[in-house]
């Protein structure tokens, strides 16, 4: 076999392995899932009412899409999280023992996140379904906009193992959450960016999470709101070019701290 025969068999016996421990720890999904699902009943239930985004939009219909988006966005702690303990209690030194290519870790942790991407995407979207949300883009284009939902969290992926393999202690990858929280609040996921403050405006309209937003509520054909800046009026391209950017710079930085780890 050819060096990237062996990669991606390696890969993929260890994506079977990633998805074997998430069967077994449904408590996992659960968590991950449980900060969006409160996240939904509070601004949805509880301050739904009071919040005005602009243009006569419904506010479940503009906060649906931000929500799947900050679920994706948040779930490189959890990849941060897997990767601090798998280090700390010596799995990735057996791993550099075998006989396995020295990419097959890293890239089998993101496809293994891709599939509980999807799964967490499946749930979100029947909660959303429950409370009365709903895609008018047609099938192509809500196609389109879970595609790129789950290509946000592909690229995050790498942000996470990056830090995962970073951080100085499994306690430290636990406060992970910290840098989570400004990344999916400071965004267009609750409220658009130009009734901000300019300056909080500013970081929000140029935040990934801000872009894939904005782009799953035009395909969802969801009330949009936006601001005349540029990045706002072309959140969908931008939503295709923040994920290759983030892909670019993180998935290099992770393969090259995983193989630090043997210096």
């Amino acid at each position: 076999m050819s060096a990237l025969s062996w990669a991606v068999a390696d890969c993929l016996t260890l994506v079977r392995r990633e998805l074997l421990h998430m069967s077994r720890q449904p408590s996992l999904l659960a968590w991950g899932l449980g900060f969006p699902i409160v996240s939904v009943l509070l601004f949805v239930y509880v301050f739904g009412s009071a919040m005005d985004v602009g243009d006569g939009a419904d506010y479940v219909a503009y906060a649906m899409p931000g929500m799947f988006a900050m679920t994706m966005a948040f779930g490189f702690t959890n990849t941060a999280m897997v990767m601090a303990v798998e280090r700390d209690r010596g799995v990735l030194d057996r791993f550099r023992s075998m006989p396995m290519a020295p990419s097959a870790v890293v890239t089998g942790r993101g496809v293994a996140d891709i599939a509980q991407a999807t799964l967490d995407l499946v749930v979100m979207a029947v909660i959303a379904l429950v409370i009365g949300w709903r895609s008018d883009g047609g099938f192509l284009a809500t196609l389109h906009a879970f595609g790129l939902l789950v290509l946000l969290r592909f690229a995050l992926t790498w942000v996470g193992v990056w830090l995962g393999l970073l951080v100085p202690s499994i306690e430290a990858a636990g406060n992970l959450f910290a840098v989570a929280f400004p990344l999916g609040m400071v965004s267009s996921v609750f409220t658009p960016p130009h009734l901000m403050p300019d300056w909080l405006g500013f970081l929000a309209m140029w935040n990934p999470v801000s872009s894939t937003a904005g782009a799953v509520r035009e395909l969802f054909g969801n009330p949009a709101p936006a601001g005349d800046s540029w990045i706002e009026q072309n959140a969908l391209l931008m939503a295709h070019v923040w994920p290759v950017l983030v892909t670019a710079v993180f998935l290099a930085l992770a393969l090259r701290r995983y193989r630090a780890l043997s210096d």
